[in-house]
């Protein structure tokens, strides 16, 4: 008699398959893991086209989305925790964000928890107002999870500073495609590639722009991504596009599709000033397209200068600079791409990460740790 594999519920990647972010991650561990549990993803209409069923593996659970985009998240939160709450039977829920340790409140009536924040301490702008939800959320129901987990060496080192939580750090990890060698859009090649899912200020698409018309840049660039996200944000891009060849490719859900526009980019410039770990960044160095980044901690924490290119964060002046010197040292770059696909083979895999899930999975679930 086959043994029945344990049931873990995943809350927080709002749907799948994932187009970028935590979803990505949560993607990945499922990928891996999946022979050994049986896993269901609690997702929203808004962030996917499937609907409830079997899918490559695991169960997807899909809520229609509401009118009211931006309670539309947390309509998602609520609803996911009441129906794993009545009518889930799971041995374990892995939650994933801060912004959503709020249901830990529900999730904790019955289930252990363990909870993966993508980036915590930190909000962008848009969300500025709000500012007291998230502080609740870190200061009072992140530590009701049993486990914490979370992606980069700040988050860890903020979660101790500031709360004085310890947490355990798992770095976001890479799958490597293979057969990328189509080539695409040879009109606009060579091209630089800008890429986010959502097109927000924090993404820095402004400081790119800038720098483009200052050194007078007569190529292309390709921008993939939702720029309809932000919309004040959204009119001051293409006020600052214009002039220049920008091609706005809109947002890039199959994964192969978005690694093969990046992989023929001449360059991928990533110029965000706020990151936990980018999985964009990664997915970049994946397919060793050179890269220029900017120079926060979450960047530097991943490479050094001897993978990338680094510019001084939100210095429009300093990333032109680096343009033209990237253009200009090219073989120099591509050996840098090169060093830095390395590292993400040798660190960064989702087999050597999602055994660290895994070990977490059934320390909770079975009280040993393996």
């Amino acid at each position: 008699m086959t043994k029945e594999k344990p049931k873990i519920a995943i809350i927080g990647l709002k749907g799948l398959p994932a187009f970028g972010g935590a979803a990505s991650v949560g993607e990945n561990i499922i990928n891996e893991l999946k022979d050994q549990y049986d896993f269901t993803v609690y997702s929203i209409s808004s962030h996917t086209d499937l609907k409830s069923g079997y899918y490559n593996g695991y169960k997807q659970i899909v809520f229609k989305k509401i009118p009211f985009r931006r309670l539309n998240t947390f309509y998602y939160y609520i609803v996911s925790a009441l129906h794993a709450l009545i009518f889930g039977k799971y041995d374990l829920i892995h939650l994933h964000h801060r912004d959503a340790a709020f249901i830990l409140i529900i999730l904790k009536l019955k289930y252990k928890v363990i909870l993966t924040t993508h980036g915590s301490f930190s909000i962008v702008p848009k969300w500025e107002k709000y500012k007291w939800f998230f502080q609740i959320n870190e200061k009072y129901f992140v530590k009701r999870a049993d486990i914490i987990t979370c992606v980069s060496l700040e988050e860890k080192r903020k979660y101790k500073n500031i709360i004085n939580l310890d947490v355990i750090h798992i770095p976001n990890g890479i799958k490597v495609y293979k057969n990328l060698d189509k080539v695409i859009f040879t009109q606009y090649k060579p091209y630089l590639f800008f890429g986010a899912g959502r097109i927000i200020r924090s993404k820095g698409l402004d400081i790119l722009l800038k720098a483009l018309k200052y050194i007078n840049f007569r190529g292309y660039l390709l921008v993939a991504g939702d720029i309809y996200h932000t919309p004040d944000y959204k009119e001051e891009i293409l006020k600052l596009s214009e002039g220049l060849n920008v091609i706005f490719l809109g947002l890039i859900k199959d994964k192969y599709e978005l690694l093969t526009v990046i992989k023929n980019a001449f360059l991928f410039i990533f110029p965000s000033n706020m990151e936990a770990m980018s999985m964009m960044l990664l997915e970049g160095a994946s397919v060793k397209t050179p890269v220029i980044c900017s120079d926060i901690l979450a960047n530097k924490e991943i490479f050094n200068d001897d993978e990338v290119l680094f510019f001084k964060t939100d210095d429009f002046i300093d990333l032109s600079k680096k343009i033209i010197y990237a253009l200009n040292n090219y073989n120099e770059m591509v050996k840098k791409a090169e060093r830095a696909y390395q590292k993400l083979i040798k660190n960064y895999n989702w087999v050597k990460i999602s055994k660290q899930y895994d070990n977490l999975y059934r320390k909770l679930i079975t009280d040993q740790l393996l």
